[in-house]
């Protein structure tokens, strides 16, 4: 297919009118130059500067230029629209020049409006990207956008337009529940972190001269018990054990045999159990609670509830390379009832460590610790037991939180109305240790002092188990509980060097 007078007769490009490019009348030329530039100045007259403009103007109007002949290429049916005043890539008559491929800032401004004003000396970001602003500044935007809000602040109407309406939330996910009131979560108290232990590593140990100082205090007539409590209850439970191999090594004598030769009494207890690995004390402590004709339950629970996973999993170890019994078994043959699956369950150290908390999750364990008490004939304590035992530290305190609030009764006082002895006790510790572990700790020196006679094996087991890991928090809740310092109650209720010892654990007076 071809157009009328396409292409132009004599070759193409058109010769400008009269013409050819080098002055003769064939196309190409019969003698052209040479590919060099050592024989133009040969055929410098050959040259038609008049053909070179007449080109430039026919490549102009081809590609947008101005001058393009009207007359050399004749319009027909179907063909390309007519060239616009201007050329092709002229923006129509009003509009600003474009940017490239993309529309001008903004977009182009509706008919019948100036063109918007360039910006001189500004960067332009790509298309979709808000322009940068500095701290402090308006944030920036194009002639036409809507001005962005500030955060918190609603956004501004563009004159003559209506404020955007504000719509009501919509109904509930799950009707049923009652919706929580406040925030998407309940408040909880964040569990410390770090070591908030009274007792930390003792710089510039040296293990050796520990060990003479403690020979020192034990040699000869009498004991130096101030010089006992000085060193050993300013060094962590790691340190104490490298003081211990460097007795042996440098004197050939087991320090835990001589100091038994050489104290007694709570003392010697106390001095005696912050020498044992902290895995080790906690099976010696539970054997003396299962062994014999009683049992200290409240022991079990509170060693069971407040340990982590790793911890019980290294008693179980531990106690079954000691007694040759596993600690399931030792349990067994020692408590009974929905107590024993209790500290079974408890046992296995496999509770939930994670700290995230999915509410749905939450409320369905509401509903599900209702039901199995308050909501029915007698009480489901399998219920109790799988969600207590299971869900993870956070979890179960949402869970505490949101039960006082759909039920208006604390889970504690459910326990206790549907349950009693030694599995109402159980259970309470376990929710009052997950829902304040120094609280926990707080209510349990309090008792062990409180009253006639001193439950020294409890007071004991606490400050030395926690002397390392949050006794400065037991401190403070037990001010706060009881309105007087731990310090203040140890110094009451115990004396001599047995005080002195449990006072260096406590760390000081609040």
């Amino acid at each position: 297919m071809s157009y009328p007078g396409y292409p132009p007769a004599g070759g193409y490009p058109p010769a400008a009118p009269g013409s050819n490019p080098w002055g003769g009348s064939g196309y190409p030329p019969i003698n052209p130059p040479p590919i060099g530039l050592e024989n133009v100045a040969n055929y410098a007259n050959q040259f038609n500067p008049d053909y070179m403009s007449g080109m430039a103007s026919n490549l102009s109007g081809t590609f947008g230029g101005a001058n393009v002949p009207q007359s050399i290429y004749p319009p027909a049916p179907g063909g390309f629209p007519p060239v616009p005043p201007g050329g092709f890539g002229q923006p129509p008559s009003g509009q600003q020049a474009s940017y490239g491929m993309y529309p001008p800032p903004g977009g182009n401004p509706p008919a019948g409006m100036p063109a918007y004003p360039g910006y001189p000396g500004s960067h332009m970001p790509p298309p979709g990207q808000q322009p940068m602003t500095y701290p402090g500044q308006q944030p920036m935007t194009y002639p036409g956008q809507q001005p962005m809000p500030l955060p918190g602040q609603q956004p501004v109407p563009l004159p003559g337009q209506q404020p955007m309406p504000s719509y009501p939330s919509g109904p509930a996910v799950n009707p049923s529940m009652p919706p929580y009131s406040g925030s998407a979560m309940p408040t909880i108290t964040p569990g410390t972190s770090g070591n908030r232990g009274t007792i930390t590593d003792a710089p510039g140990f040296d293990p050796l001269r520990d060990a003479e100082v403690l020979r020192k205090a034990m040699k000869g007539f009498g004991t130096d018990e101030q010089a006992i409590i000085d060193c050993l209850g300013s060094r962590s439970n790691k340190q104490r054990q490298q003081i211990i191999l460097s007795f042996k090594t440098a004197y050939g004598k087991d320090l835990i045999k001589d100091l038994k030769s050489e104290l007694s009494g709570n003392f010697e207890k106390t001095i005696l159990a912050m020498l044992k690995t902290p895995v080790m004390y906690d099976v010696c402590e539970i054997k003396d609670a299962i062994k014999g004709a009683g049992t200290d339950e409240a022991c079990l629970i509170e060693i069971m509830s407040s340990r982590s996973n790793e911890h019980i999993r290294e008693i179980s170890r531990t106690y079954k390379t000691e007694f040759k019994k596993t600690l399931e078994e030792a349990i067994r043959s020692d408590t009974s009832g929905h107590f024993q699956r209790l500290l079974i369950s408890l046992s296995q150290g496999n509770r939930d460590e994670s700290t995230n908390v999915d509410m749905s999750l939450v409320q369905r364990d509401v509903q599900e610790l209702y039901a199995a008490g308050e909501n029915r004939l007698g009480t489901d304590e399998s219920k109790f037991n799988a969600i207590l035992c299971t869900r993870s530290r956070v979890h179960l305190r949402a869970v505490f939180s949101e039960y006082q609030r759909m039920c208006n009764r604390d889970i504690e006082k459910s326990i206790s109305r549907e349950m009693s002895g030694d599995l109402e006790s159980g259970m309470v510790a376990v929710v009052k240790c997950m829902k304040n572990t120094p609280a926990f700790f707080a209510e349990r020196l309090h008792k062990a002092m409180k009253g006639a006679g001193t439950k020294d094996r409890t007071l004991i087991r606490i400050m030395v188990s926690r002397s390392e890991v949050d006794l400065l928090d037991i401190r403070t809740e037990y001010k706060r509980m009881y309105g007087k310092s731990l310090y203040a109650d140890i110094t009451g209720d115990t004396s001599g060097d047995y005080r002195k010892i449990l006072l260096k654990l406590c760390g000081g007076n609040d």
